[in-house]
């Protein structure tokens, strides 16, 4: 096994509850993992216990846990399936590891969006839609016909179509008509809201489409897109937009969709109306790229669907009723209600529907989800809200021997509300099942019956296992977790004064109760609350769009393969000019996006395949050996390394490369500078942007933001993924922006940080409809001393008052 000795490592075989050593048949046994930065880890993990892995963010407890055995336990599940179903599951590749042994089925249960299908609901996501419209299709009031009748996905459709029969030996066709009756709002297509369109964000009606009139995304004028519209023969493409004939505009924007031959090929035009509004308005506008977003913004206005009234429903759905409510009703309470509403419905022939429906809804509020609706778009719900809705369906599976694997599960969880996550993985455990959770928080660390630290340090410095064994064994031990378990924060001496407020005035958006609150300007101010509070409504509903206010979420970062921290901050440009000037060549042949790039790979470094049915394959470019530059380029130097070997570097080596001798590069050393201040160093300069967690985005948004001068900068959660260790950091970064003229708003449970606050907006005084309410509002030691709200209470424990 690959560790660092520590006083209480000596032993590292892993032994059952009763003391004796483990079966082979008990163990999880990972041999020579090299994923990412793991520098082959030999490991033994308990079977049918709940393991942590700790460790500073970096140090590789995801390469470990995440790439290499949910990996390939994933992996050698999808080959036990035919070529041709294999052809639509999303590629595997083969981790780095020797030897894997007592693998069991992994469920990722993570942090990733539930997708990005605007049609896609709390409800639809946890089958718990599908129940009610079984319930509603039996018991409602007028029966209005089958489950489909209730969908929103599921248009009203009239037709006729031919079948054929056999009838005394003939073959017989008989033609049929036929009426499909579903629940979707015709007018809004089930999806709740309509749009407007402002036509002068579209096109420059000054302008012809041979000139650039078209301003949507893609839509050059030398383009394909355009060339369809000008060739189709339906407008001239020469003339002004202003000189259509009515008849031209209307095949301009409006044409259904219809065959044309363009250069001997049969093409499909249709008016850049539907068009578009099939390419942008009908998707998730999260998962759309930054500047299409924008344009979406532009152009498009939201309103609620006037005729289902945001239900997505049509008339005949919402008519049927079960004890006085509608489906769409039903929908639009909060999930602890329809709990207690389900439970007084009493009709013994759908008992087992009934029993079902019931345990699903209270799985929901067990898990700190109750103030949820089921009509909530499931793209709205944060990382934490959706890896518990994920959870919900293991919950009441009657599977055991299933390997769990979760990522940070406390993350947007108050204090009270990790007590009831940690009773759940408890329960998963307790099932027979093994749970693995990658997980910073000691109040999570404390429950485990194994823990493995990783380290000793992040990137090139960590990929080590540090220790293996109990939590007693892990605080008596030496390594960075075992040192930092029981730090705690304690309360300021001594508070900023603010220098102003921004007052908010009347906030009702979501569960918010015309909330008046000032929140003070010029200091370190915490908004806190149990999970569904009302925190991001009130910090996000009301302070975003104000002069000076810049919001850093957790959000992705939309770019190509090749975006990188380097390309996303800026760095590359000043250490692009730097080699230029040092080698007298031109700063393109240092981009793998431009003329440098390796043209085997189009500087990717990877070459992928596409294998038809088959999952696409990616393998290391040969050409390149995966450096992503041309072999010409690669000989040009700065300080004795390349341009692939300074982005290779990571963030720490980096910082004091820019720092002297030839590659001394002031503006490049400002930007790693404050990479590394907000506890990137670990990263490497030219890691894909798509590797990052959340938190890590979060903090690399922050340092492009840092040198910039005064403003109102909004967090949420900033202490994401960050180890016990690192805490300090942050608050150090936090103090050293309000100390430079900015003010600080984090949205935040870590009780370190609310300690170290300057002022704390305590919203509650629950979730939901229980919630909504600034239930404090005052300095961290008003708060402990006053111990009125449930914050108060967990932050007065935690700083021992």
């Amino acid at each position: 096994m690959t560790t660092t000795p520590t006083a209480s490592s000596a032993t590292t075989s892993v032994r059952a509850n009763d003391g004796a050593p483990a079966d082979a048949h008990d163990l999880i046994r990972v041999v020579g993992a090299r994923e990412n930065n793991l520098t082959g880890v030999d490991v033994e993990i308990p079977k049918r216990r709940l393991t942590v892995f700790t460790g500073v963010s970096g140090s590789g407890k995801s390469s470990l846990v995440f790439g290499t055995i949910a990996a390939e336990s994933q992996r050698m599940i999808n080959e036990t399936y035919s070529a041709f179903l294999q052809g639509f599951m999303p590629n595997l590749a083969r981790p780095e590891v020797d030897r894997l042994e007592g693998l069991t089925t992994a469920i990722i249960v993570d942090q990733e969006r539930m997708g990005a299908n605007p049609r896609s609901t709390v409800g639809t996501a946890t089958d718990v839609n599908a129940m009610l419209r079984i319930l509603f299709s039996r018991l409602g009031e007028p029966h209005i016909g089958s489950t489909n009748a209730f969908s929103f996905n599921v248009p009203s459709v009239s037709g006729a179509g031919a079948t054929t029969t056999e009838r005394n030996g003939r073959v017989v066709k008989e033609r049929q008509s036929f009426t499909i009756t579903g629940g979707m709002c015709p007018r809004c297509e089930g999806r709740g809201s309509v749009s407007d369109i402002d036509l002068s964000e579209v096109y420059d009606e000054n302008l012809s489409l041979d000139e650039g009139a078209i301003k949507v995304p893609g839509y050059t004028a030398d383009g394909w897109m355009v060339k369809i519209i000008g060739a189709s023969g339906f407008v001239d493409p020469t003339k002004p937009i202003r000189d259509y004939t009515p008849r031209e505009l209307d095949d301009f924007l409006h044409h259904e969709p219809t065959k044309v031959k363009i250069d001997s090929s049969s093409m499909t035009y249709e008016g850049l109306i539907p068009k578009i509004t099939k390419s942008f308005l009908v998707k998730d506008r999260e998962a759309l790229q930054p500047h299409v977003r924008a344009f979406v913004d532009r152009i498009a206005t939201f309103a609620t669907c006037p005729d289902c009234d945001g239900t997505r429903l049509n008339a005949g759905a919402r008519s049927s009723k079960v004890h006085g409510r509608s489906i769409a009703d039903v929908c639009q309470m909060q999930i602890s209600d329809l709990a207690a509403w389900v439970r007084a419905i009493d009709e013994p022939s759908l008992a087992p529907l009934l029993e079902g429906l019931r345990d699903t809804l209270d799985s929901f509020v067990e898990i700190g989800l109750g103030y949820l609706s089921l009509d909530r778009p499931s793209g709205t719900l944060s990382g934490g809200e959706a890896q518990r809705t994920k959870m919900i369906r293991h919950l009441g599976s009657s599977l055991t021997d299933v390997t769990y694997v979760f990522d940070e599960p406390t993350i947007g969880l108050h204090p009270h509300d990790i007590e009831r996550m940690n009773q759940l993985l408890l329960q998963l455990r307790d099932k027979g099942n093994t749970v693995l959770v990658v997980e910073h928080k000691p109040e999570t660390i404390a429950i485990a019956d194994h823990v493995v630290d990783m380290g000793p340090g992040a990137g090139t410095r960590g990929g080590q296992v540090c220790f293996t064994g109990t939590v007693e064994g892990l605080r008596r031990s030496d390594s960075v977790t075992g040192r930092h378990l029981d730090d705690r924060a304690a309360l300021k001496g001594e508070v900023r004064m603010p220098t102003g407020a921004l007052e908010i005035r009347g906030a009702t958006r979501h569960n918010l109760d015309g909330v008046d609150v000032d929140v003070p300007l010029g200091v370190l101010t915490v908004v806190t609350g149990v999970a569904g509070s009302g925190k991001s409504s009130l910090v996000h509903g009301s302070i975003p769009g104000r002069d000076g206010v810049v919001v850093i979420d957790q959000g992705a970062i939309k770019g190509s393969r090749r975006s990188n921290p380097a390309t996303y901050t800026g760095l590359l440009d000043p250490i692009r000019k730097a080699f230029a000037k040092a080698n007298g060549v031109k700063p393109a042949l240092f981009s793998s996006n431009s003329e440098g790039a390796c043209p085997a790979c189009n500087g990717n470094g990877l070459i992928f395949t596409d294998l038809g049915m088959m999952a696409t394959v990616s393998t290391v470019c040969e050409e390149c050996e995966g450096r992503r530059f041309q072999a010409e380029v690669l000989e040009y130097t700065l300080g004795g390394r390349s341009i692939a070997d300074v982005l290779a570097m990571p963030v720490d080596q980096a910082v004091e490369f820019f720092a002297a001798g030839e590659a001394r590069i002031p503006a490049a050393h400002a930007i790693v500078t404050r990479l590394q201040d907000v506890g990137l160093g670990y990263l490497g300069l030219g890691q894909p942007l798509t590797t990052l967690s959340g938190g890590e985005r979060q903090r690399l948004k922050l340092a492009t933001h840092m040198g910039e001068k005064g403003g109102t900068y909004v967090l949420d959660e900033p202490t994401t993924g960050l180890h016990l260790a690192d805490v300090q950091q942050l608050l150090g970064l936090l103090d050293a922006l309000v100390d430079t003229g900015r003010s600080v708003i984090v949205i935040e449970h870590h009780q370190a940080v609310m300690a170290h606050a300057d002022w704390i907006i305590d919203l509650g005084p629950g979730a939901g409809h229980d919630g909504g309410r600034v239930v404090f509002s005052g300095t961290p030691a008003d708060l402990v001393a006053q111990r009125s709200t449930l914050t108060g209470e967990h932050l007065a424990r935690y700083v021992g008052a």
